[in-house]
């Protein structure tokens, strides 16, 4: 039976991105984006607003441009995998973090006011520099 590990988000960057380089060079890039569901309780008739936290990571080319062009606050669409990966913290426990690993990205919205001529960008799906291995600490 086939298997398909998909994930598309729509959402608003938290804070500004962290950019960092691999011992090999490649770079990587983190930001968490931010997902609202709002509905009305059937029941009271209440408006309810849900706000998710998605960790997201870029690698290679793709890690550059989101560092480069993203913000706080930024509109982004992201599409990728779920990956849970394994360390351990200053005790000795093993911990695990489940992130969405980016394999393609696209800025949203209207460009910055003041000049700022940098365009929307769209990575290619493949060939964007490689993962790091696993192992590698965030």
């Amino acid at each position: 039976m086939a298997s398909v590990n998909k994930v598309i988000l729509v959402g608003n960057l938290g804070r500004d991105p962290e950019t960092r380089y691999a011992p090999n060079g490649d770079a990587i890039c983190n930001i968490t984006v931010a997902t609202t569901d709002n509905w009305k309780d059937k029941q009271t008739g209440e408006k309810k607003e849900l706000t998710e936290w998605h960790r997201v990571s870029f690698y290679g080319r793709l890690a550059e441009i989101a560092g480069q062009y993203l913000k706080k606050g930024s509109s982004v669409y992201v599409e990728g995998s779920l990956r849970t990966r394994k360390w351990q913290d200053k005790e000795g426990n093993d911990r695990y973090t489940t992130e969405i690993r980016a394999e393609q990205m696209q800025m949203l919205g209207s460009r910055p006011a003041g000049g700022d001529t940098a365009p929307a960008r769209q990575a290619p799906r493949s060939g964007a520099g490689g993962h790091p291995d696993d192992d590698i600490p965030f």
